[in-house]
């Protein structure tokens, strides 16, 4: 893997945004999967720096409320609480003493299950065939699912129908290996994109993420499919299920707000392996 891909280099423990961390939205403006793998990283790292090793990841939750530009980034942690089965963590985001992102995390120590009864669906979302995505650690273009089935051509799924992701996470920062946790935390803002991609492109902005999980992923490809979605008054819910090629992991809820003037046009666009984005329309 090329040590330079990643969405920021570390100067310090300041973090300087990579061209593969620019948005959609704006060309000085970060996407949220770059900020949110940033935030996870810290909270991870915080957890680790209290020795604890027998607690997971189970929520984490993001909010994105206001645009963090493509400049130096700097990130305070706080443990909130550490219990014997529980620690508490928050995390911010501050550019030119502003802040700009902030999130908070819980982690469990595992248990026992319990042996009773009790009801999940039937039905859970699976990868692309092995003979369309193999498996690989290495960094890739999502593929997407719709009702044209899995491609990696995004103007294919320029449409109404339901969504489906599958990732291979990019590094969070440059030289270090990214982990299964930042993996999920980068891509749980993912399920904006397969919750509000319609037929005119991506026509909302998220204002924020809470991931839940049961378990870390198995290494660093992960899953997202839409399962339910909510619009009102310019106000938008998405819920979007996350998986790996073992099964599920979790859910992710982002909220969402109409951005009709901004709209980014996925149909108009491609990408290389590398990052690079190119258009196609």
């Amino acid at each position: 893997m090329d040590p330079s891909l990643a969405f920021f280099a570390p100067e310090g423990d300041t973090l300087v945004p990579t061209a593969m961390a620019q948005s959609m939205w704006s060309t000085d403006q970060m996407h949220g999967v770059a900020v949110s793998g940033a935030l996870g990283r810290a909270l991870e790292r915080a957890v680790a720096a209290l020795g604890r090793a027998d607690l997971q990841p189970t929520r984490y939750t993001v909010d994105l409320f206001r645009a963090a530009r493509m400049q130096p980034c700097e990130i305070s942690t706080e443990v909130v609480r550490e219990g014997s089965r529980i620690c508490l963590v928050d995390a911010t985001m501050t550019q030119a003493g502003e802040r700009v992102a902030r999130a908070s995390a819980v982690f469990l120590k595992p248990t026992a299950s319990t042996e009773g009864q009790v009801w999940s669906p039937d039905e859970r979302p699976s990868p692309p065939p092995h003979e369309v995505a193999p498996p690989t650690d290495e960094p890739h273009v999502p593929y997407f699912h719709s009702e044209v089935g899995w491609t990696q051509d995004f103007s294919q799924h320029q449409n109404g129908s339901r969504k489906q992701s599958w990732n291979s996470a990019i590094p969070v920062v440059a030289g270090e290996a990214i982990t299964p946790f930042q993996a999920a935390a980068a891509i749980a803002d993912g399920a904006s994109l397969v919750t509000h991609w319609g037929s005119l492109g991506v026509e909302h902005i998220n204002t924020d993420i809470t991931l839940t999980l049961v378990r870390p992923p198995v290494g660093v490809e992960i899953g997202l499919s839409a399962v339910d979605r909510l619009e009102q008054d310019g106000i938008s819910v998405g819920t979007a299920a996350m998986f790996d090629r073992t099964g599920p992991l979790g859910t992710c809820v982002v909220t969402a707000l109409a951005n009709a003037r901004r709209v980014v046009d996925m149909g108009g666009i491609s990408y290389d392996d590398d990052g690079t984005r190119r258009t196609t329309s």
